[in-house]
């Protein structure tokens, strides 16, 4: 199938590449390398090695940051590096002599237990995969399916959760959800190259994809072949991995089945219970068979779109009230955002109150940037209260002995008898710092002049700004 064919069959043409405007103000990190031949229309390799191209991902990489690879350089010392070594660099690539370092392999727990393996390359690899990165993603985003969101610009999870939402309105209200075991450490190397080739004609490029494939993992010191798979944690690997399920995409929805992905989070919809059940084993068997994957039995399932404890995607969850389905965080997901907010508030750490609220204040914006789009008022109100009893907590135990308990309630206003009646209280912390002597001196509006981050008014302003770049919105399924 032509890429005209794929979009008239409800591909998404992109505008955007993998570079965005306004990175980091960096020199050029690559000088001009061997000309090519006078009269030689560029080919993939030539637009790959393009200075201008090298230098926007040599720029994406130090944005990026990074820890370094198996050979120590930081993106920091990687510009001079480069500057002297560039036109070496180019030219081993032109002649296929190119070699990159095997991938530093770290491990990363998971919530469920197990963990994820990353593999980070070294900087000036991650510089070449940005540069290839750069110029296959115009290809391939015209091929990719509608129900694809990972990784891709201008796509995100809350998309694919509104996505969700609106097939389920349309009846689709039955869910499989796949679980693919180490997807991305179990990509088969020959299938993918295959793929690459259907559109790249440029042999040298696909070598070069190959190279850094076979690589090898350091691990504890020691390198291992790779046979299969592409690493996490290199600027390639998230578009190789799209490529690689795009069939598995066009495929299901050629047979009508409504597909939602993201990266290897797959979700496929049906009207009934006992069509979920046979798109189970279909979907399955395709994914083992045909694409040389491994479905985990055990947490792949069906289960109705608005079920809250058995729908998990993407961290998010449905409800059913009497204006229909609504977006939800997920209780998993809330429980490890509450157990969080638990650790940093504990009172046996060294650090002064207002770190402390400076660190709460971290993790939930970013949190509430990913959740924003969920209903959860009256849960983050109810947090706000738990929070500030918390840091009232951590505040008591700071003062520590009784007198300067008493001394400090003095200062902030209490009268005597009651400071002294809460300094020499003999209950637990819980108890205490919920006395009218300790909420009074200990005020809402002393712990928001000191730095306490309101839940509430971060997320309602949040949602405002969501609603105001057209991000908060509802994405229905065009029939």
């Amino acid at each position: 199938m032509t890429k005209a064919e794929y979009a008239g069959n409800g591909g998404c043409l992109q505008r955007d590449s993998t570079e965005c405007e306004g990175y980091v103000g960096a020199r050029s990190a690559i000088q001009p390398g061997s000309e090519e031949r006078a009269g030689r229309a560029p080919e993939l390799l030539e637009k790959i090695l393009d200075r201008e191209n090298l230098n926007r991902a040599y720029k994406r990489v130090k944005a990026n940051k990074g820890a370094p690879g198996v050979d120590g350089m930081t993106v920091e010392a990687a510009l001079p590096w480069l500057k002297e070594h560039g036109k070496e660099l180019t030219e081993s690539i032109r002649q296929g002599k190119y070699k990159p370092d095997p991938v530093r392999r770290k491990e990363i727990p998971k919530p469920d237990g197990g963990v994820r393996k990353l593999g980070i390359p070294s900087v000036k690899d991650r510089v070449v995969q940005q540069a290839v990165a750069q110029k296959l993603m115009p290809i391939y985003e015209p091929l990719f399916s509608e129900g694809s969101y990972g990784y891709r610009p201008g796509r995100s999870a809350q998309d694919a959760i509104y996505k969700i939402r609106g097939y389920a309105e349309d009846g689709y209200e039955w869910a499989v959800l796949l679980d693919l075991s180490k997807y991305f450490d179990t990509l088969n190397h020959e299938k993918l190259l295959n793929l690459l080739r259907e559109e790249i004609n440029d042999e040298r490029v696909i070598q070069l994809v190959k190279r850094f494939l076979k690589s090898g993992v350091m691990e504890n010191g020691v390198v291992m072949a790779t046979e299969e798979g592409s690493p996490q944690g290199g600027p390639l690997s998230p578009l190789l991995a799209n490529i690689y399920l795009n069939e598995f995409d066009h495929e299901y929805e050629r047979r009508g089945v409504p597909v939602v992905r993201y990266a290897d989070d797959i979700v496929l919809l049906c009207k009934s219970e006992r069509a979920a059940g046979r798109l189970l084993e279909s979907s399955t068997r395709y994914l083992e068979e045909k694409l040389k994957l491994k479905v985990n039995r055990d947490k792949s399932h069906i289960a109705k779109v608005n079920a809250t404890k058995k729908f998990k995607f993407l961290g998010f969850a449905f409800g059913k009230g009497k204006d229909g389905l609504f977006i939800r965080v997920h209780q998993k997901s809330m429980q490890k955002a509450k157990d969080k907010l638990r650790a940093l508030t504990r009172r046996n750490q060294a650090k002064n109150v207002r770190q402390v609220m400076a660190e709460v204040k971290l993790y939930m914006q970013g949190w509430l940037n990913y959740y924003a789009i969920a209903s959860m008022k009256n849960t983050l109100a109810e947090w706000n209260g738990w929070l500030r009893r918390r840091i009232r907590m951590y505040i008591w135990k700071q003062w520590k002995k009784p007198r300067t308990r008493y001394c400090n309630l003095l200062k902030l206003g209490i009268p005597e008898k009651y400071a002294w009646m809460a300094a020499m209280s003999r209950r637990g912390y819980w108890f205490t710092v919920k006395t009218g002597a300790v909420e009074r001196a200990i005020s809402n509006e002393r712990l928001a002049r000191a730095g306490f981050f309101d839940l509430s008014l971060a997320y309602e302003s949040i949602q405002s700004a969501c609603v105001g770049r057209a991000v908060y919105r509802t994405v229905r399924t065009v029939r």
